[in-house]
């Protein structure tokens, strides 16, 4: 399974947002089937979104545990019944991971200097 830091999960989490599902996983569970179509559609978007059908939560975090360590991708993001799975393609390099910028020497804003903004 891949791991991300903090800024890289964060940058594709903002991608993600406008994404919809393409992957659904019925009341059937993760078959081998539903894991070929997992593993097409990363080689080809990199960055795709699950929707799970079941209503337990430990099921779907065990789901995602599992994608991702078969398919060694990461896990982006796992909200309510749906899952954000990353696997970064170098044939197809979609998607370019850039770290955060940081200011250099400056201090954070504070509140009340947001605020004024």
């Amino acid at each position: 399974m891949l791991s991300l830091t903090v800024s890289e999960r964060l940058a594709l989490k903002g991608r993600a947002h406008a994404l919809s599902p393409t992957v659904m996983i019925g009341n059937a569970g993760l078959t081998d089937s539903v894991l070929k179509e997992i593993a097409l559609t990363l080689k080809t978007h990199e960055l795709i979104k699950i929707r799970v059908m079941s209503d337990d939560r430990a099921l779907r975090e065990i789901m995602l545990e599992t994608i991702c360590t078969q398919l060694n991708a990461a896990p982006v993001q796992h909200i309510g019944k749906i899952l954000v799975v990353y696997q970064p393609n170098p044939d197809a390099h979609l998607i370019e991971l850039k770290k955060m910028p940081r200011h250099k020497g400056k201090k954070p804003l504070t509140k009340k200097q947001l605020g004024s903004r």
